[in-house]
């Protein structure tokens, strides 16, 4: 489980990078909801990081993977946009 954490973390390090890039583009218009994606990517690791501390390292991975694959779910249309 250490290692689909430790692949998590690093997808949503890449993502969080991205957001930021994108984020330069659009301008000042959207950054609430650009700030929100980028908060949860760097905090998903970190809880799920804790929750394997404390004995659950099946829930930190779902965690840690939740805004990746968020992203997915957004990008492909299966979840309206705003």
């Amino acid at each position: 489980m250490l290692g689909l954490l430790i692949v998590a973390t690093i997808v949503d390090l890449v993502l969080a990078a991205l957001l930021v890039g994108v984020s330069v583009l659009l301008g000042p218009s959207a950054v609430t909801v650009w700030a929100a994606g980028l908060i949860a990517c760097l905090v998903a690791p970190l809880i799920g990081f804790v929750l394997r501390a404390f004995s659950k390292p099946g829930m930190g991975v779902l965690i840690a993977l939740l805004p990746p694959v968020f992203a997915a779910l957004l990008s492909s249309g299966i979840v309206p946009g705003y």
